[in-house]
């Protein structure tokens, strides 16, 4: 098997932009939508027992947002091609929903939509890894942790329309009545 060289020259200067900008929109929609045990809405609300503390989930996104502009770097770097167009079209597509996400669950206090969006994203997520790796490898791992992260999540999301019934503000039956 050969492996396949890659030109890098532009990719850091890519990463340059795609990471701050991932990290900024990130924390801005987190911001805006009031994310976070701090919220009115959220705080009293019973939590998993495997939720993280608080101060984990602007460390875990900083990271998984930086290692996402990475990538996109890398994959922006990559000569044009129908393949290439693909990869950026699915990881536009879960990008809008991963800041969508917080707006709903915080935001709106919409539980069983945002476990509808968040497992949307598991799916395309998934499918942006392979549609990266197929162009460059590291750019697909990149993305694995994100993935990781996802899962548990859609979890925590699930476990905190099952905790609190009648919390949800705008129920779809998900969790019953």
């Amino acid at each position: 098997m050969t492996e396949t060289k890659h030109d890098d020259r532009g990719l850091w200067r890519k990463a340059l932009i795609a990471v701050p900008v991932l990290v900024v929109i990130g924390s801005l929609v987190g911001i805006i939508s009031n994310s976070g045990f701090a919220n009115n809405w959220y705080a009293p609300l019973a939590k998993p027992s495997f939720q993280p503390p608080g101060w984990a989930f602007g460390a875990v996104w900083t990271t998984l947002y930086t290692m996402m502009g990475i990538a996109l770097a890398a994959i922006l770097n990559e000569p044009a091609s129908k393949q290439r167009r693909v990869a950026l079209t699915l990881f536009i597509a879960q990008l809008a929903l991963n800041f969508a996400w917080s707006p709903i669950f915080f935001g709106g206090g919409m539980i069983e939509a945002a476990l509808l969006v968040i497992l949307a994203m598991n799916v395309l997520v998934t499918m942006t890894i392979i549609a990266f790796w197929k162009i460059r490898p590291l750019a697909g791992a990149l993305l694995i942790p994100y993935l990781l992260w996802l899962c548990l999540a859609t979890a925590l999301n699930h476990e905190t329309g099952r905790l609190n019934p009648g919390a949800d503000r705008a129920p779809l039956g998900i969790f019953g009545a």
